[in-house]
């Protein structure tokens, strides 16, 4: 949600022009020519305009554009360097989708919306524009994305949540999860859960024999000593 600034509460930056149009009118002389410039002026914590103006010549036309921004400055929510949540921005036949990123991401966008976002103070951004690129039409359908952005404030106040003055988001209790018990309780000695045992199976059986109880021939069969020849 935006909220209008008066110039003489925040200290602007320089500003950037986006776009310089000139225009032709056929007159009984020739043709006489003007040039359109787009601007936009912000303090890089919050607040930015947009200006327009017309001249017939461009150093006019541009100081027009920044008279007119600096009656028109406006302050956006922002969470630290990026917005609080993804907006959809449209004029006209431009989109454009705003969406926040994560430290050290930067600003992914083009030359018309960086403009916008860097004056805004933004540092980490991605954006995606769909439709017409035309720069006027695309800086408005930023601005009404911005327009949509609600800070934390806004959403807790419509959820009626309590918001402290230490910070802009409600107080949780901290979860307390109970402690996980020891891995090896309930298991013997031997690693397992009934302790020490043998080779996956149980006991390896004899192919020649009937199993494990099969008698066995040589010193084995006799417990030890060897069995009698005939």
């Amino acid at each position: 949600m935006m909220h209008r600034v008066s110039a003489r509460d925040v200290e602007l930056g320089e500003e950037k022009v986006i776009n310089v149009s000139r225009t032709a009118a056929v007159v009984k002389g020739g043709r006489r020519f003007s040039f359109t410039a787009l601007v936009v002026l912000g303090d890089m914590r919050g607040v930015v305009g947009l200006g327009q103006g017309k001249a017939r010549e461009v150093p006019q036309a541009i100081e027009k554009a920044v008279r007119s921004a600096r009656k028109d400055l406006r302050r956006y929510p922002l969470r630290g360097d990026t917005i609080p949540h993804q907006v959809l921005g449209r004029f006209g036949a431009s989109k454009v989708i705003l969406r926040p990123a994560s430290p050290g991401t930067g600003i992914k966008a083009g030359a018309t919306v960086r403009s916008v976002v860097e004056s805004l103070g933004i540092r980490n951004l991605l954006t995606k524009a769909y439709g017409s690129r035309n720069p006027t039409n695309l800086v408005k359908a930023v601005f009404d994305g911005l327009g949509r952005l609600a800070g934390k404030k806004e959403i807790f106040g419509l959820r009626e949540l309590p918001v402290h003055a230490d910070r802009e988001g409600p107080k949780l209790e901290p979860i307390v999860l109970p402690k996980r018990e020891e891995r090896g309780r309930g298991r013997g000695p031997g690693g397992g859960k009934g302790g020490a045992r043998g080779p996956r199976g149980g006991g390896r059986r004899d192919n020649r024999g009937g199993g494990d109880d099969a008698p066995q021939s040589g010193e084995q069969a006799s417990g030890g000593e060897a069995a009698p020849q005939a």
